[in-house]
């Protein structure tokens, strides 16, 4: 297979991408480009098409038409465990995550060996998953909470769990929907410090309401409206963009 000019330049290529959902064009002939190593933030008014973005992206929802690359690959004609397989992790906006289990075993049902059933029965806790465990833990901030219940954690705390799940699965893109929402102050601040830390090995790809938060940690913001690009680049440039402050930060 030949490798074009955007396969091998970018991680991720969104090319005119749509889909229609009975003749509403939620993403409407949408095109991007994201780097390795990259924090691509999403933003945009309620309906603006983000997670349908997300959705498209990960298999969830199926294209009208266009073409999704990651690595080359074309995702639009995979599903959802290819793609996972193939790289591509997502978060939801409510954590998922196992409240009976510990944090350590959370992060361990999801390492990539105990994911089949065959690979869950046969699976050892040997040197390896504890030292791929504990070093994610210490990423997430939650190394001394590796023997206490999910469900004692803090809201912001259960959403670093579910990004250590991701993380412990080592996806080459991490997509993230509004990961700051309901938290404090200082779990915003280490929320944004930790995806710094992601993104020497990972690119990520975030939607997220919370403007202060995505100043902090966009290299390049996407703002969409009605599914089509508003307006992109860097947070200075889109925050002084007549028409998004007029759809968007206006209001």
């Amino acid at each position: 297979m030949t490798i074009g000019f955007h396969q091998k330049d970018f991680l991720l290529a969104v090319e005119g991408l749509t889909v229609s959902f009975d003749g509403f064009k939620a993403v409407n002939d949408l095109s991007f480009y994201v780097d390795e190593n990259e924090i691509r933030v999403i933003i945009g008014p309620n309906g603006a098409g983000k997670t349908t973005v997300l959705d498209l992206i990960c298999g969830k929802t199926e294209a009208t038409s266009g073409s999704i690359r990651f690595r080359g690959q074309e995702l639009t004609r995979m599903t959802e465990n290819q793609i996972v397989e193939a790289g591509v992790g997502r978060k939801f906006q409510t954590p998922s995550i196992y409240d009976d289990l510990t944090v350590f075993e959370n992060l361990e049902i999801s390492y990539p060996r105990g994911r089949s059933v065959v690979g869950a029965l046969a699976f050892r806790r040997d040197a390896a998953v504890r030292e791929r465990v504990e070093a994610i833990a210490e990423m997430i901030f939650l190394k001394d909470r590796l023997d206490i219940n999910a469900d004692l954690l803090s809201h912001g705390q259960k959403q670093w769990l579910e990004i250590g799940m991701l993380l412990i699965q080592e996806p080459a893109l991490l997509m993230l929907d509004e990961p700051v929402a309901g938290m404090s102050v200082s779990e915003r601040i280490k929320t944004a410090e930790l995806l710094k830390r992601i993104i020497k090995n990972h690119t990520v790809l975030v939607i997220e309401h919370d403007m202060k938060f995505v100043e902090d940690i966009a290299h390049k913001v996407t703002v969409l409206h009605q599914g089509q690009i508003l307006s992109e680049g860097k947070m200075e440039k889109v925050k002084a963009d007549p028409k998004v402050i007029e759809v968007y930060l206006g209001h």
